[in-house]
């Protein structure tokens, strides 16, 4: 059966609020790579502004994922352009195994949540969500080929990282400015944030990185994901994707994150047409911007 572009599983995944729940999973598992962990901790302002900087990597994925081509464009061309920036004595932020390994996280993450939340999305559904994923990667500068072709390529690549991950002074240094922020509404939040985190780390990890668990700590995660497969599958999906849609109007609109991701003014956008900076990623404009529908 031939798909059309409403047949997306990167759209109909990446609105979904569930797969928010991984957002620190994702965080911790990019971290527990040395010379990420080493950007992050020496050009990061994560503790000073962390609800910016949460909302710049949900400008990304959402701009990425639903965005108009001039919107993905902007928003790519920003992000590389800081990366760029992003070096140091052990460390580059567009060496091809960072971009890789940051793009799969985000990809990961996601996909573990809906599975969760949805149930197993099947070999063909799997295969397209990878493939379309690779946006991620090749807006912050990755070559196309080098992102895994398939389920397998992915899981083989996925388990030899792992392996290699290390949590170092500097990935704890950033966890505890995470999880422990200053501001109480963050604090509440990233309490629910550190026991799903505690739940889908490998045990190791979730050692390593200091996350106290015990038998109630899983019976409580254990608990959080059965009720919500039971209950969030049958909310109707324009409040599932509320986030999602709120985002790219605060993005749109520059009400809200960090300024340097705010739209042009219409004679800087006019500019900007006449002579672009950066070619955009070679992704089609999709037919519509709207995660809800």
């Amino acid at each position: 059966m031939r798909r059309s572009s409403d047949d997306s599983a990167l759209r109909r995944i990446s609105g979904e609020a569930c797969v928010l729940g991984g957002a620190t999973y994702a965080v911790l598992l990019q971290i527990a790579h040395p010379s990420v962990a080493w950007g992050v901790h020496d050009h990061s302002d994560l503790a000073a502004r962390p609800f910016d900087r949460l909302l710049g990597t949900l400008y990304f994925v959402y701009g990425t994922v639903y965005g108009t081509e001039e919107e993905r464009q902007r928003l790519h061309a920003i992000v590389r352009a800081l990366h760029r920036k992003v070096t140091g004595p052990d460390y580059r932020a567009l060496d091809h195994d960072l971009l890789l390994w940051v793009a799969a996280t985000l990809y990961h993450s996601s996909a573990r949540l809906h599975a969760l939340v949805f149930g197993d999305p099947g070999e063909e559904e799997r295969a397209l969500h990878l493939r379309e994923a690779s946006v991620f990667a090749t807006a912050l500068g990755l070559p196309g080929e080098e992102w895994p072709a398939t389920p397998a390529e992915f899981g083989s690549y996925w388990d030899d990282t792992v392996k290699g991950l290390r949590v170092g002074e500097e990935a704890r240094v950033i966890t505890e400015q995470l999880l422990r922020p200053d501001n109480a509404l963050l604090r509440v939040f990233m309490r629910v944030q550190c026991l799903l985190s505690g739940g889908l780390l490998p045990p190791d990890l979730r050692e390593r990185f200091g996350i106290p668990w015990s038998q109630g700590h899983q019976r409580r995660f254990d608990r959080i994901v059965r009720v919500t497969r039971a209950v969030y599958p049958r909310v109707p999906r324009p409040v599932r994707v509320l986030p999602a849609t709120l985002c790219l109007w605060s993005m749109r609109r520059g009400t809200l994150g960090p300024r340097w991701l705010a739209p042009p003014r219409p004679e800087a956008r006019r500019r900007a047409v006449r002579t672009p900076a950066h070619p955009g990623p070679g992704v089609p404009a999709p037919p519509r911007t709207d995660p809800g529908r």
